[in-house]
């Protein structure tokens, strides 16, 4: 396995940033430093041969200087800096965005939508500070110490020994603490997550806990994220409580150190008051570096945490769209042979499944609820792959075509008639490509009787349907989930409940348009109601993810115990 610092080093290189830009940076950083080293040299000997009748123009006029290049090269490289992260950063999330995209439908089965949020804008943005705010200050940190010391040795190395006898002793402290700190800060990151996580769930689902009353519940869960966070930062605060009053004692130590004996040095004429005014300024040159030093450890620390949970989505297997053949033959059946599926080892949903839905025909799948229906059509869609047996399309099986090109074949309507925030113009043409005819948008709305009620609003197509389409009836969205498939134009036609939502009239209206829409496809149909399934040219019944019959509605009736009550059950309430 890769070192942790490796594996961010290529999560970095991966997002392909603008070297030159970030040399340049480097650069000017390293100018700005140079500069800043220069200052205090300069400032001794303007000391030293301080004359108010006769200024040495020369080495005022290089203070200038030095100060001009410190401010210009620094704001420079900053900007460079930030330009360099956000592209990283840019990068990074287009990666993270393209691959969540692609994921299976199973990975987001097993992980919450809030955590890939948190991956999207907490841990990339975690990379980014310490590239544009921390990693310069690193960088040019050590160089500043390192500069630093050669030139308080050159100044006086007695006073530069007595200065530097604190240091194992401010190491013995430091190294232990920063240590604790680094793992504290790692454990309110993945706590941070967690807690967006829950927000996510609980503010997507907000209506469900309303309506269950579970406001009480989640109000005692989100407390108890709170209060983890909030434990997280206290010790946060008691390391940072330990570390700034130790930090600055140890300052006071060796101000009070070089005062002393930089006087004694000084009075000796070891030393001129100018190196020692220089010496107290290169003694800050060095302290502010290294504060900036140990940020970046906590930061990398935090950071290479953020990479593990990015790199951890980038290595998943993912859908490849592109792949594969075309489908070039429209006039075949749907095989389903032997399939069987889990979606945990020991938890069968499906076993042996056989069927083939011709074209041009209607296959109902019927059955109690869990027997595995509407799991059957997410392997025709290919959202997973059966755990033995094969579908095909004719005789090839439809893992071998290009996933695009199939789920293009696919229109698909189910119970719950998703639509996301927008018009409904944008619903309506959704996932298509192209500027598509107003005639043919209007079109499928009228074969879906959608589009009376379209007009009827305030904003016609352009009506805005909320989160969800929360604005509209169950009805409306369901009739709207059938127009886009209409739009679609689709091959095969998968009916999940597709009428579920409606009332009896409009229950009427709409089966006539699916009718239209079935002819000449081929049409597998998920149903309760008795009325979308007795002209069915074939019924299959599942029970408990095994077919147990497969006819028309007259032959399971007279043949199949329990789709005889199934039916019988229908006609009471129908």
């Amino acid at each position: 396995m890769q070192p942790k610092w490796k594996q961010l080093l290529q999560l970095i290189r991966a997002t392909h940033p603008p070297k030159l830009i970030f040399s340049i940076a480097l650069l000017l950083s390293l100018l700005t430093t140079i500069a800043g080293l220069a200052i205090p040299l300069l400032a001794s000997r303007l000391i030293d041969n301080f004359d108010l009748n006769d200024l040495n123009t020369t080495v005022i006029t290089g203070i200038v200087i030095a100060f001009f290049v410190q401010a210009v090269a620094g704001g420079v490289s900053v900007y460079f800096l930030a330009k360099v992260g956000q592209h990283i950063i840019a990068s990074l999330r287009e990666k993270l965005w393209q691959k969540l995209l692609v994921l299976p439908v199973s990975y987001y089965d097993s992980h919450e939508t809030g955590d890939a949020v948190s991956r999207m804008t907490n841990d990339t943005g975690v990379i980014k500070n310490l590239i544009t705010e921390h990693f310069t200050g690193f960088i040019t940190g050590i160089i500043s110490v390192v500069g630093a010391i050669v030139i308080l040795f050159y100044l006086d190395w007695p006073l530069t020994l007595v200065m530097f006898s604190i240091i194992p002793l401010a190491l013995l402290f430091l190294i232990p603490i920063g240590r604790k700190m680094a793992n504290i800060s790692w454990n309110l990151q993945s706590e941070t997550a967690d807690f967006s996580a829950h927000l996510t769930r609980v503010i997507s689902e907000i209506r469900l806990v309303k309506a269950s009353n579970a406001e009480e519940r989640e109000w005692k869960e989100g407390q108890s994220g709170i209060k983890k966070l909030y434990t997280l930062g206290l010790r946060e605060g008691v390391i940072q409580a330990l570390m700034s009053p130790l930090v600055s004692s140890l300052i006071i130590v060796v101000l009070v150190l070089i005062i002393g004996f930089g006087g004694v040095r000084v009075t000796s004429g070891a030393m001129t008051p100018g190196e020692l005014a220089a010496f107290f300024i290169y003694l800050f040159q060095i302290i502010m570096p290294i504060t900036q030093i140990v940020v970046f450890t906590t930061q990398f620390q935090k950071t290479v945490g953020a990479t593990e949970k990015v790199l951890s989505i980038l290595s998943l297997d993912e859908e490849n769209l592109q792949d594969g053949r075309d489908v070039t033959s429209f006039d075949q059946s749907l095989v389903v042979q032997e399939v069987s599926f889990k979606y945990q080892p020991d938890e069968p949903i499906l076993e042996g499944v056989s069927f083939a839905a011709k074209k041009g025909e209607v296959t109902a799948i019927v059955g109690p609820s869990g027997s595995g229906k509407t799991t059957m059509f997410s392997l025709i869609e290919q959202f997973y792959s059966p755990s033995s047996g094969e579908i095909r399309y004719g005789e090839v099986p439809i893992s071998s075509f290009n996933l695009k090109a199939w789920r293009t074949m696919i229109g698909y309507v189910s119970q719950e008639s998703p639509l996301y925030a927008g018009t409904i113009m944008d619903n309506l043409t959704y996932g298509l490509e192209g500027d598509i005819p107003l005639e043919k948008i209007h079109a499928a709305a009228e074969m879906a009787y959608a589009d009376t009620f379209i007009q009827s609003l305030s904003h016609g197509y352009e009506t805005e349907v909320g989160e969800r389409g929360i604005k509209l009836s169950g009805g409306q969205r369901q009739r709207i989930a059938i127009a886009r498939a209409l739009l679609r134009d689709p091959e095969i036609l998968m009916l999940d409940e597709a009428t579920s939502s409606l009332d009896s009239q409009s229950e009427i209206v709409v089966q006539q348009a699916l009718k239209n829409l079935m002819k000449g496809r081929t049409t597998l149909v998920i149903a309760h109601r008795l009325s979308t399934i007795v002209d069915a040219d074939q019924i299959i019944f599942l029970e408990k993810g095994r077919v147990t019959g497969t006819g028309t509605h007259k032959e399971l009736f007279q043949n199949h115990a329990l789709y005889r009550d199934f039916a019988r059950q229908q006609l009471k309430t129908e």
